[in-house]
């Protein structure tokens, strides 16, 4: 996995798990940042793919 992707599945999972609270199952998104982190990126990355995400940008 790329950092790329990484940071887009970390996005998602943020968005689909309630939000930076991980309302649903805080695994799955503690996981997932960990992976994009793990690979490079930073929490800012993840926000702005978040944003992209959600058509904000």
């Amino acid at each position: 996995m790329t950092k790329e992707q990484a940071v887009e599945a970390a996005a998602a999972a943020v968005i689909e798990h309630g939000g930076p609270e991980a309302l649903t199952d805080p695994h799955i998104v503690t996981t997932a940042m960990g992976v994009a982190l793990g690979l490079g990126a930073t929490h800012e990355d993840i926000r702005n793919e978040m944003r992209r995400q959600r058509g904000e940008l």
